[in-house]
């Protein structure tokens, strides 16, 4: 078994994650190229070949940099799963040695995993803080409408009589003021704009833009991703006045009927935090959380990194980013983000 970086874009390495039941629209190569040019961190995508030249495992590694959090190995970056995907168990064990080796030669801390199984028992494991909502979806609009729990159906309905209408867009301009405006007021950084046009271009047609319109005007939106048969809501947000006309509720919504339309049997409703906002919002919808197991293996000395906006000690930074006017936000937002991961 050979372990080779990954250079140029490769027909093969998208084919083998297609090919493998674990595999998720985060383990695409897409990725690599998405964030060393939006985000400037280096990606060493690692792969595993047998004697014939045939992939028969892939790693998605990012290398994040960041003076204010410290270095580390993520599998991957910017994303919630990842994590070595192999054919067998001798192509998984060379890709992890391969990035054990990078971990031991380069500046970064840890390396991290972010697996929907647990792959090493014996590794230190965040396996209570994060969990995915998955739910089958059919190509029925009604039956799809009908298994949302009576209240948050209502909000829906609520959408559907404000004379809400959703939009594709075929930039990320709309959608990223929706998304600034909303990750402002819950005390977060904003990502750079290239990022989400990056996104976009390396994607096509596996990424689409919603806008959510009332009266004309856009009140929220959400970039959603397509993988197999499963949809991806991703990054949305709205403003404030989504909250008057449940522009949200309204907004996933069509994301599932649109996503029902094109065939797609799973919607993934993505990762939240235990306790939080966004972790009661996805229940309410009547999905049911699984956990996610993030490993980490560490260099001597060093502790499981805790970057997250439940750790106390940034609140306060929080709470004076909320306060920060848009604009301002807006501007300082990417130098910080670009280093979250």
């Amino acid at each position: 078994m050979i372990v080779k970086q990954l250079t140029a874009p490769d027909a093969r390495w998208d084919s083998f994650v297609d090919s493998q039941p674990e595999g998720t629209f985060f383990h695409l190569s897409g990725w690599k190229r998405a964030v060393e040019t939006a985000m400037g961190h280096h990606c060493p995508y690692l792969y595993a070949e047998d004697e014939t030249g045939e992939i028969q495992g892939v790693l998605p590694l990012t290398h994040i940099r960041s003076r204010l959090f410290g270095e580390g190995l993520v599998s991957n970056g910017f994303c919630v799963y990842g994590g070595p995907l192999a054919r067998t168990e001798e192509a998984r064990t060379a890709l992890d040695a391969a990035a054990h080796d990078l971990l031991n030669s380069s500046g970064a801390r840890y390396l991290e995993y972010r697996c929907r199984r647990r792959l090493h028992p014996d590794r230190a494991c965040k396996d209570e803080m994060y969990v995915t909502f998955r739910k089958e979806i059919t190509a029925d609009h009604d039956a799809n409408m009908k298994a949302i729990p009576r209240k948050q159906r209502a909000m829906v309905r609520k959408g559907i009589n404000a004379g809400l209408v959703s939009e594709e867009d075929e930039t990320t301009d709309r959608f990223f003021g929706m998304y600034a405006e909303s990750v402002r007021n819950l005390g977060t950084p904003v990502f750079p704009r290239q990022w989400f046009r990056a996104i976009q271009q390396e994607f096509g047609e596996q990424c689409q833009v919603l806008s959510i319109l009332h009266e004309g005007r856009p009140v929220a939106a959400v970039m959603s991703f397509f993988f197999r048969d499963e949809v991806l809501p991703y990054y949305g947000g709205g403003s404030l006045a989504a909250r008057a006309v449940a522009g949200n509720d309204f907004m996933y919504w069509e994301v599932m009927r649109r996503a029902a339309d094109k065939g797609k049997t799973l919607f993934d409703f993505g990762r939240s935090k235990a306790g939080t906002g966004s972790y009661n919002f996805k229940k309410y919808w009547g999905f049911e959380p699984e956990p996610l197991y993030y490993e980490y293996s560490l260099k001597e000395g060093e502790t499981v990194p805790d970057v997250n906006p439940l750790n106390p000690k940034y609140q306060l930074m929080i709470n004076t980013w909320r306060r920060l006017p848009l604009a301002i936000a807006n501007r300082l937002g990417p130098f910080i983000a670009r280093n979250l991961g």
